[in-house]
């Protein structure tokens, strides 16, 4: 079956940063659209980042541009999120999700798999 695993997520202090990974197995990885979201506390889940099947297209939030990039390695089975310049507001749980789909989009109701999430906490 497919499953998405997250990792890389912790405690970091403002400022800092974190790289964040997602490994992917069961599916055609190259062939899907890869996506990270986030849920805050008391928050809904929103859209982070996307990045095309290929890697040529990435989109971002407008909160996170400029501090997040995200990539893809498709020999690896892995996309990546690159986070710089850490807030207290980027503390959520941060998940990837996968999209067959031949669009990216932020849509959340397009992606067809999603991971468990990893912890992402910024303290002050």
């Amino acid at each position: 079956q497919v499953q998405l695993v997250e990792s890389g997520g912790g405690l970091v202090q403002a400022g800092g940063s974190l790289r964040l990974s997602c490994a992917a197995s069961g599916l055609t990885f190259s062939r899907y659209v890869m996506g990270w979201f986030r849920q805050a506390p008391g928050k809904e889940r929103e859209f982070v980042s996307v990045i095309s099947a290929s890697g040529g297209t990435t989109y971002y939030a407008d909160s996170v541009k400029g501090r997040i990039t995200i990539s893809r390695d498709n020999a690896k089975n892995t996309v990546y999120l690159q986070m710089n310049s850490l807030t207290p507001e980027d503390t959520a749980v941060y998940y990837c999700a996968a999209a067959g789909t031949t669009f990216t989009t932020y849509y959340q109701q397009a992606y067809n798999y999603w991971g468990q999430g990893t912890q992402v906490t910024v303290s002050s």
